[in-house]
C-alpha cells in the first residue's frame, strides 16, 4: 500500500487537552473528590479500566492516522472510524461510570435529569441517532465535513453523543434512569437494526460514486475501486450493527431466562 504521504497522529492542543480533561476530571472525582459523591461506595478498578479504554478507543478513532484514511483516501476506513464512535467508545465510558457518580451528577440538576430522562427514552435516543447517523451520510453534507474541519468535529460529535444516548437504555449505568427491560431491550435493538437497512441499501445499491472526494482521491489499494470501497463501507457499517445487536440481543435473551429461572 503506498500512500502518497506519511500518515500521522493527530496531536492538536485543542483535541488531546479535551481528552487529557476528561481523563482528568474522572481521576478527580473517584479519587481527590470522592468524598463528594460517595465516600464509602465501593470502586472496583474495572471502571477505571472501562472509562479510559473508552477514552483510548476515542483517540483511535479521531487521533490515529485513521482519521487521515478515512478523510483523504477510503470511504471504508472513514466508516471503520464511526463504527468505533457508535460501538466501541459508547459502551465502554458507560461502563466506567459508577452509578454513585452519575446519579449524584443526575440529581444535582432538576434541569439536567427531566432533559436526560427524555433524551434516554428509547424512541428519542434512537431517533435522534438514526436521524444523525443518516444525515451526515448525505452526500452535499459528507462532503463538506471532509472539506471543513470544524464541521467534521461537529460531525463526530453528533455521532458520539447520539450514540451515548442508544447504549443508555441497555447499559445504563444509573439507578435514576436505569436500562430497560429485558424483553424491551431485545425489541428495541432489532428496531434500531433494522433502521438502518435505508442507508445500507443507499451505500451498496448505487451505481454511482456518492462522495467524489473518494472518486479522485489516490488509490492506494488498486484492487479496490471507488465503488467497491463505498460498498465496502456499506458492508462494514451492517455487519458490525449485525454483530453487535445479534450478540445483545442473545445475551440479554439469556439473561433474562437465568432471571426467570432463578424466580421459578
Amino acid at each position: 500500500m503506498k500512500i502518497p504521504f506519511p500518515l500521522h497522529w493527530h496531536t492538536e492542543p485543542l483535541l488531546l487537552g479535551a481528552l487529557i480533561l476528561v481523563g482528568w476530571v474522572y481521576a478527580m472525582a473517584t479519587g481527590p473528590l470522592r468524598h463528594w459523591f460517595a465516600l464509602r461506595e465501593p470502586y472496583p478498578l474495572r471502571f477505571a479500566l472501562a472509562f479510559y479504554a473508552g477514552l483510548t478507543c476515542l483517540y483511535l478513532a479521531v487521533g490515529s492516522p485513521l482519521d487521515q484514511l478515512g478523510e483523504d483516501f477510503l470511504f471504508s476506513a472513514h466508516m471503520v472510524q464511526h463504527m468505533l464512535l457508535i460501538y466501541v467508545a459508547p459502551p465502554l465510558f458507560l461502563a466506567g461510570i459508577p452509578t454513585w457518580l452519575i446519579d449524584t451528577l443526575i440529581t444535582s440538576s432538576r434541569t439536567a435529569h427531566r432533559i436526560l430522562r427524555v433524551l434516554t427514552r428509547p424512541l428519542w435516543a434512537g431517533a435522534l441517532f438514526s436521524f444523525f447517523f443518516a444525515l451526515w451520510h448525505v452526500p452535499v453534507l459528507y462532503e463538506r465535513a471532509l472539506q471543513n474541519k470544524s464541521l467534521h468535529i461537529l460531525e463526530h460529535y453528533l455521532m458520539f453523543f447520539p450514540a451515548l444516548l442508544i447504549w443508555w437504555p441497555l447499559l445504563s449505568p444509573s439507578k435514576k434512569l436505569p436500562s430497560l427491560y429485558y424483553g424491551i431491550r431485545i425489541i428495541y435493538v432489532f428496531v434500531l437494526m433494522v433502521a438502518q437497512i435505508p442507508l445500507f441499501g443507499f451505500l451498496t445499491l448505487s451505481r454511482s460514486i456518492l462522495y467524489p472526494t473518494y472518486e479522485f482521491s489516490p488509490r492506494i489499494l488498486p484492487a479496490l475501486s471507488a465503488l467497491n470501497d463505498q460498498v465496502l463501507g456499506g458492508l462494514i457499517m451492517k455487519v458490525t450493527n449485525m454483530i453487535v445487536s445479534l450478540s445483545i440481543i442473545a445475551v440479554v435473551f439469556i439473561k433474562w431466562s437465568q432471571q426467570d429461572e432463578s424466580k421459578g
